[in-house]
């Protein structure tokens, strides 16, 4: 899933983990219980990765970019199970955690199908009663110049509910704000 080198300057910078800290995640899980065991898909740089560590008491991160999950392990690896992986098809046993997250990633999964199977395997490693969480940008033509190059296929907020439940989430809600829109999507028992 490449980023371009614009791209990858703003998720690095020191500017994206304060907004990261202070507006992405209190607004993305206002409400949200994470549990004690949680996965993060996609980390990315781990400005995400930073916060949650402080949130919960174990947390795994499963990262697509073998350059990125190797800078997440340096930096994080004493505090946190950081594997090289496909969330599309995650390393990981049924029913382990409480909680799933992914933060501003899903529109670098290739397509459709592939952010579908992303769901359905957050789902089989949820436990019943889990929570599937976190947001994405909405498209706009200064969301698509920053991804020139990239792999850019966003998730339309209205159809993401729908597509929670054929994943096979018991609830599911999507609320879109400013630029963003977050998600809950509730494992049935």
């Amino acid at each position: 899933m490449p980023m371009n080198l614009i791209h990858r300057r703003l998720c690095s910078s020191g500017k994206w983990a304060r907004a990261v800290e202070e507006q992405l995640l209190p607004w993305a899980l206002d409400g949200v219980s994470l549990g004690p065991e949680a996965l993060e898909i996609g980390p990315g740089y781990g400005a995400t990765t930073r916060v949650l560590l402080r949130q919960v008491r174990h947390l795994s991160v499963v990262e697509a970019d073998a350059s990125y999950a190797a800078g997440l392990r340096r930096e994080f690896g004493d505090r946190a199970e950081v594997l090289h992986g496909d969330g599309a098809a995650l390393p990981l046993p049924d029913g382990r955690f409480d909680s799933v997250a992914c933060f501003t990633m899903l529109h670098h999964v290739p397509s459709p199908r592939l952010q579908d199977a992303l769901f359905a395997e957050a789902r089989r490693v949820l436990r019943p009663g889990g929570v599937f969480a976190g947001c994405d940008a909405l498209s706009s033509w200064s969301f698509r110049l920053i991804h020139l190059g990239d792999t850019c296929v966003p998730v339309p907020p209205a159809t993401l509910a729908t597509r929670l439940r054929a994943a096979g989430f018991a609830e599911a809600e999507v609320t879109v704000g400013k630029g963003s829109f977050r998600f809950r999507a509730v494992r049935g028992g």
